[in-house]
Parts: structure tokens; C-alpha cells; sequence
């Protein structure tokens, strides 16, 4: 059962993946404005304190400018350093020069920056290549995410354009959901925990 839920999993990869590369520069910079927009204007974020971002690169959401304006905003902005065995941990940078490329070339605080405890962030947006109606994410692949989001108990929000929103993604027992689910229309979907 595991091995064909990762089977499909890798597919619906591929599928998601080639049809993002279709979108144009425009289609994807129109997304990028409103799937941003929509985040800023949400009152998880709001509140946070202290918030995980990632960078975004290839066919993910642009961050680059998010992060500009939480750290312009006052906020503890924290990014993921990966570490061995598929572990990560959040660092605070308190500028974008902050960050080098890691081992998957992509940005990632440099040494230097200080580790933040997992309980202290409060909000953490979470990558995916897209979500379904119950929080479920597709992810990369590497797992990072479902090992560090494990028992964590803090506001989580997915990013996801709508032409690839799901409504039911295949799930193993790992994997990690978030709460809150945005899309370019706006929408928010509140989520509990799945059942498998």
C-alpha cells in the first residue's frame, strides 16, 4: 500500500511539475502578486512574531520580496538550513545578504545565523507543489518538511496556485498538513487533521 500511494505520489510529482512549467512569465508573476498578496493580508500572519519562510525557486512561489517585507515589518524572519538525514532547522537572517546557496542551490542562511528553537516560531509557510481541500501537501520529495513538522503545534499556511489545487491528494502516514490553505481567489480553507 505504501509503495503505490509513493508511486502515485511521484507521478502526480512529474504531472504537477511539467504542467508549472507551461505557465508563462506573466500568468506565474500575476500568481506569484496575489498568492503574496493573500498571505500578507492574513491575520495568522498578522499576529506571528516570529515566522519560517522559505525561498522560493524554480516553479514555486517568488518569496524574495515577502521576506524583504516581514523583515521590514519588524518580525523575526527565519528560513531553513537543511541538515544530514533529511533534518532541518530554522535560522534568523535580518537581511536577504544573509542568505548563500545550500547543497540544492538553493538560498539558505549562512552559518552565522542563529538557530530559532521549532516552539518558538509562530507561523511557518509551508512549500508544496500543490494542497488539497484537507491540508494535504505534495512536497519535493525530500521529506524535510513532513520530519519538521511533526508535532508541531503552531499556524502552518500552504501557498497554492489555484489551477493546482486538489481535492484529494494521496497521503502516507508521514506526511505533513497545514491549516490553512491560500489561493489566488483568496479563498482560505481552515483545516483539522486529516484521517488516514
Amino acid at each position: 500500500m505504501g509503495q503505490e500511494v509513493a508511486k502515485v505520489k511521484k507521478i502526480l510529482r512529474q504531472q504537477i511539475r511539467e504542467a508549472m512549467a507551461e505557465l508563462t512569465d506573466q500568468e506565474r508573476a500575476w500568481s506569484d502578486g496575489e498568492l503574496i498578496q493573500r498571505l500578507l493580508e492574513h491575520p495568522k500572519l498578522a499576529a506571528a512574531h516570529t515566522v519560517l519562510l522559505y525561498y522560493g525557486v524554480g516553479q514555486e512561489v517568488a518569496t524574495a520580496g515577502l521576506i524583504q517585507t516581514l523583515l521590514d515589518q519588524g518580525k523575526t524572519v527565519c528560513l531553513p538550513k537543511c541538515l544530514p538525514e533529511y533534518q532541518m532547522e530554522a535560522r534568523a537572517i535580518t537581511a536577504l545578504e544573509d542568505l548563500v546557496p545550500d547543497q540544492y542551490d538553493i538560498p539558505a542562511p549562512k552559518d552565522g545565523c542563529p538557530v530559532v528553537a521549532r516552539e518558538e516560531l509562530d507561523l511557518i509557510l509551508v512549500p508544496g507543489l500543490c494542497f488539497d481541500s484537507r491540508g494535504s501537501r505534495l512536497g519535493q520529495g525530500g521529506g524535510y518538511y513532513d520530519r519538521y513538522l511533526e508535532d508541531y503545534e503552531g499556524v502552518t499556511i500552504g501557498l497554492c496556485r489555484e489551477d493546482f489545487f486538489q481535492v484529494n491528494l494521496p497521503r502516507e502516514p508521514l506526511d505533513a498538513w497545514v491549516r490553512f490553505v491560500l489561493t489566488e481567489e483568496g479563498q482560505v480553507w481552515p483545516m483539522t487533521q486529516p484521517i488516514d
